[in-house]
């Protein structure tokens, strides 16, 4: 049976004549609860509601119902809650997907159904160059980004023999095309694991005999810290240096994984020690909220909800009108806790990439420093692919 988790914020108790006082929008959540990858999902709802609860359950001054509801990492599921969504409960807008295969399963119908979809974090290449849609925002990243910007640091640092791994779905691709894109050295592997794999021990053997001077890998989620701590026992984190994304370094993954993953270099558009006003504020409320840190995914799903807020405000709540709600998410007019950031023409970010590495703190906690800007108003590589 289906797991469904009906979030309602302020709804409550507010009786008038007996009745219960309905909420002004209804929004959708599809995103990933269960599997060894739900705590991503849990990241991203959290970030959500956390931008919810600092407006006393409303988005945009406007009285918002939240439905959230767990895809299991399944193409299938994500379409058949999506349906539901939209015919049942009459929802004109979606978010939450964290995999870019139920994405891919997911958005194109979704948008053509004159309902929004706004990313809260996958971007597959797909959906950034010839499938976009004017009813199609990412308010993360594209696939590719965050894999340039360590393609880049590794080439920078004069590593020239990589060995590189990922998932066999649509962001593993993405995210090695995004490394090559701007790692100017040799390859000595392109390996492309089971999504949801646990075991690496046929691929470390093989990384071993390929003798690179440095590994590039993207494994989100469980399959990071499974990859990561079993790279360390085979003795292989003190021959050859690891670099990766930000999505395999996440505070939550790093706490599983310990010492292993101290001194990676990880490529980001957010660490929780970016100076600005309202990355103070997030980091700040998050944790009094939640009692831990957040990762980057809650900062996606943090941004979502305060983007959409704005665009409900513009149309002082009446979503039905979505043109308006289309120039109002495209204008991007919120504090965005990454600082600048605004839409290219694609409606995916142009906004700074960094480099972060991931450090001990004096407590014993692991987390991620800031080390250096890569890029400045950073675009995606297909935007120029989009036609609207």
């Amino acid at each position: 049976m289906m797991r469904r988790t009906k979030i309602t914020t302020l709804l409550a108790l507010l009786c008038v004549h007996g009745a219960v006082a309905a909420a002004d929008v209804k929004i959708g959540m599809i995103t990933t609860l269960s599997t060894k990858a739900g705590y991503l999902g849990e990241e991203i709802r959290d970030g959500f509601r956390l931008a919810m609860d600092r407006e006393g359950g409303k988005l945009g001054g406007v009285t918002v119902e939240l439905l959230v509801e767990d895809d299991g990492r399944k193409p299938e599921r994500g379409k058949q809650i999506s349906e539901r969504y939209i015919k049942r409960e009459n929802i004109k807008i979606i978010t939450g997907i964290v995999f870019s295969n139920v994405a891919m399963a997911v958005v194109p119908k979704v948008v053509r159904s004159d309902v929004i979809y706004v990313s809260p974090n996958a971007g597959p290449s797909q959906l950034a160059g010839k499938g976009c849609h004017e009813n199609y925002f990412n308010v993360a990243w594209q696939n590719d980004n965050l894999h340039e910007v360590t393609g880049k640091f590794v080439t920078d640092q004069g590593f020239a023999n990589v060995y590189m791994l990922a998932p066999n779905y649509p962001a593993g691709k993405d995210s090695l095309a995004g490394f090559k894109r701007y790692y100017k050295g040799g390859i000595s592997g392109e390996v492309y694991t089971k999504l949801g794999q646990s075991d690496y021990s046929a691929e470390l053997a093989a990384l071993r005999a390929a003798k690179p001077d440095a590994v590039f890998f993207f494994l989100p989620g469980g399959m990071g810290i499974n990859f990561l701590k079993q790279y360390s026992q085979a003795g292989l984190s003190s021959e050859i240096p690891v670099f990766g994304p930000a999505f395999s370094f996440d505070e939550r993954l790093l706490k599983a994984v310990g010492d292993a993953a101290v001194g990676v270099h990880n490529g980001s558009q957010w660490n929780r020690d970016l100076d600005n006003g309202a990355n103070g504020e997030f980091v700040a409320a998050f944790h009094a909220a939640y009692g831990r840190y957040p990762t980057l995914y809650a900062s996606q799903g943090y941004d979502a909800a305060r983007l959409i807020g704005s665009a409900i405000a513009a149309v002082g709540g009446n979503i039905s009108d979505t043109k308006g709600l289309r120039s109002a998410l495209r204008a991007a007019k919120f504090d965005s806790v990454r600082g600048d950031f605004r839409f290219g023409p694609n409606q995916h970010p142009i906004q700074d990439l960094y480099v972060r590495k991931v450090v001990k703190s004096a407590d014993g906690s692991f987390t991620n420093r800031t080390v250096k800007k890569v890029f400045t108003n950073h675009a995606d590589a297909y935007a120029k692919d989009c036609k609207m």
